[in-house]
């Protein structure tokens, strides 16, 4: 087992006495440990940072983005949604292949374990780890944004007991808006992903709000609000959203069926 906490501390410098294949598959195993300090403050840190740097090679991304792949079947919950933050990363290189995006976006909308933060197991954050993914596809330019943005509704809307917490909202807010800002994005495509939530919404509830509801209502007043003052990209760049006014009124619609009095 190598010393990863040296490594950290000696600014992520790549350790010369093994292979750089053996040492990625050592942190690919970390990244299912229970331990959040193995998994999150050495596994992903390093893995991450390695990734951001280019030590790894076309060839190397590509084989570990097939096995953070295989992890969405993966029965503990902490190697799932660490997968997405590891994809994440290789595919903000320019590393994609369009076979991942089916398996996670059946993932993303299967979840069932929507905890934020655990006692033991530390972050665990499925729906803001694949709410990052989901936007870093949203912008790719070989997924169609459509898809992204029907993946996100279909996320919001799926019964659930969680209210969702630790800002997970807003991850996923940011994801939707991103995807907006895609200037291939049709015209009617940018606003009838939201036509489930207008039916499911239009229901009004006998005993409380389902803990979907809120969470819908609160992912897209935080994507209202990106819309309305600008989306800043991964990069830092500022952009705007195409459509904004129409998707700012759908937006406004489906909201208002919940709460009339805050649009």
């Amino acid at each position: 087992m190598n010393d990863w906490a040296r490594v950290r501390a000696d600014d992520y410098a790549v350790p010369t006495d093994r292979p750089l294949t053996d040492l990625v598959a050592e942190l690919s195993g970390l990244l299912r440990s229970p331990d959040p300090a193995v998994r999150d403050t050495q596994a992903y840190a390093v893995l991450a940072t390695w990734i951001g740097r280019g030590v790894l090679s076309t060839d190397q991304l590509t084989a570990l983005g097939n096995e953070m792949v295989t992890r969405f079947a993966d029965p503990e919950i902490q190697a799932r949604t660490f997968a997405p933050l590891i994809l994440d990363s290789i595919v903000s290189t320019g590393v994609f292949e369009p076979t991942w995006v089916p398996p996670f976006e059946r993932w993303y909308v299967a979840e069932e374990d929507l905890r934020g933060y655990d006692g033991k197991l530390g972050w665990l954050h499925a729906i803001a780890h694949g709410a990052d993914l989901l936007g870093t596809f949203g912008l790719h330019p070989a997924v169609e944004p459509v898809q992204m943005l029907r993946l996100g509704i279909g996320r919001l809307l799926t019964p659930t007991p969680y209210v969702l917490r630790d800002l997970e909202d807003d991850r996923l807010g940011y994801a939707l808006a991103v995807t907006l800002t895609r200037d291939d994005l049709a015209d009617t495509d940018a606003v009838e992903w939201l036509d489930p939530a207008v039916r499911v919404l239009a229901s009004p509830p006998v005993d409380g709000f389902a803990p979907e509801v809120s969470n819908t209502i609160r992912t897209l007043r935080a994507t209202y609000l990106l819309i309305d003052h600008g989306v800043r990209l991964p990069r830092g760049t500022l952009a705007r959203v195409p459509y904004g006014d129409q998707v700012k009124a759908k937006l406004a619609e489906v909201i208002r069926v919940v709460t009339p009095y805050y649009l």
